[in-house]
């Protein structure tokens, strides 16, 4: 993936995405590259338009559903009881700390 971000930011920037300008970026970043990963982008990159493999990306990824599966109706009763607990175990917590500053506030 940070070969594909470099290359991108080197046509970003005006320049060929050629493995020179691809290392440069990387080594900015202080990246070690990889010549072959760095050759095997420059190549399949090789020739085609940026702009329209963004465009093709956002198509596809447009039809890949995404978010969260809708929660099972049944099932919200009983975290609503498993909640119930908590919260009155929390509002007796509240009432010991009221207890521990001895009727004093921090500004009174």
């Amino acid at each position: 993936m940070r070969y594909v971000a470099a290359a991108l930011l080197a046509a970003l920037g005006g320049n060929d995405i050629n493995a020179k300008n691809i290392e440069k970026i990387l080594k900015a970043a202080g990246v070690d590259a990889d010549s072959d990963e760095v050759s095997k982008v420059v190549s399949e990159l090789a020739g085609k338009n940026i702009e329209e493999l963004i465009a093709e990306g956002k198509e596809k990824m447009s039809s890949v559903p995404s978010g969260a599966a809708p929660a099972a109706a049944g099932g919200a009763p009983a975290a609503a009881a498993a909640d119930a607990p908590k919260a009155e175990a929390k509002k007796e917590e509240e009432e010991e700390e009221e207890d521990d500053d001895m009727g004093f506030g921090l500004f009174d």
